[in-house]
């Protein structure tokens, strides 16, 4: 297929590659991005992996607890001056508190605040507000204690990122401390055993073709490959991070020490995997007197 600089540019700025470099990747790769992304990173071209998604939507991350059960809702808007607003803050905050009695996105949506569904209520509010909003996530978790964590707080109990952490067992200072750990080191999973094996063979075979490229022996790679994915998993796996509290400690570890078991967790960052169309400032008052 025809390799467009759109596609060019697109590669470059998730991996941080030459514009030479990324055209041949693409062309190596018959325009297939994520193959491209995996070329660059065994050729040891790639600054950084692909990222998941880049934060372009506004809007504010809430979270409530109630009897063991916490949730996290994400609302999102068009401007941070929309998610600053007291009105939309208020009006998130009833959202979620509408959460904790569903089980769903859509049962949310469906639920009543103030003699309205949910969804109504939001668009009343746009039209009230003037800009496009929607309910855009639910998640739900349940333990012996659930902690909630929110940075970058806008006000009580919403922000730009939530975290909910379950526990079994009752120490609620270390859960914060986790909640916090989660919101800073973003693990892919709480462990190993939780992870899409697919991801984790494709991230074995990335690294078997890196370490090929040094022309090493097949039995040293496979050792070679033992200790980085275990490096891996230590990355990315939330009970086998360091604890940013102690990194002495696996997370694992320290949740032993404080008597506790970690059974699950919740991230949810405002705008997550939404891409926003960036136009500078020129071009766009040009569009409006076109």
């Amino acid at each position: 297929m025809a390799i467009t600089a759109a596609m060019v540019k697109e590669l470059r700025d998730s991996t941080g590659a030459g514009m030479m470099d990324a055209k041949k990747a693409l062309t190596e790769n018959a325009g297939d991005m994520d193959a491209a992304v995996d070329w660059l990173r065994t050729k040891g071209l790639a600054k950084a992996a692909k990222k998941a998604g880049r934060t372009a939507a506004e809007g504010l991350v809430a979270v409530a607890v109630k009897a063991g059960k916490g949730v996290a809702v994400e609302v999102n808007s068009e401007t941070d001056f929309v998610a600053k607003n007291a009105d939309f803050q208020n009006m998130v905050s009833k959202i979620a508190d509408a959460a904790l009695e569903v089980s769903d996105l859509d049962a949310l949506k469906a639920a009543e605040i103030d003699g309205k569904s949910v969804e109504q209520t939001v668009t009343d509010a746009v039209a009230v507000i003037g800009e496009n909003m929607s309910v855009r996530r639910m998640a739900a978790l349940e333990g012996d204690q659930v902690v909630t964590y929110v940075h970058n707080a806008a006000t009580d109990g919403m922000g730009n990122i939530g975290v909910l952490v379950a526990l079994k067992g009752d120490n609620e200072a270390f859960g914060r401390q986790i909640a916090m750990h989660v919101a800073a080191a973003n693990p892919a999973s709480l462990s190993e055993a939780d992870l899409d094996p697919a991801v984790v063979e494709k991230e074995k075979q990335v690294q078997m073709d890196i370490a090929r490229e040094s022309g090493k022996p097949e039995a040293v790679i496979e050792k070679m490959i033992i200790g980085r994915m275990k490096k891996y998993m230590a990355e990315i796996t939330l009970l086998n991070q360091q604890f940013v509290v102690n990194p002495d400690l696996t997370v694992a570890d320290a949740a032993k020490e404080a008597g506790v078991e970690i059974s699950g967790y919740v991230r949810l960052a405002v705008g997550e995997g939404i891409e926003k169309v960036e136009e500078d400032f020129a071009a766009e008052v040009a569009k409006m007197n076109s």
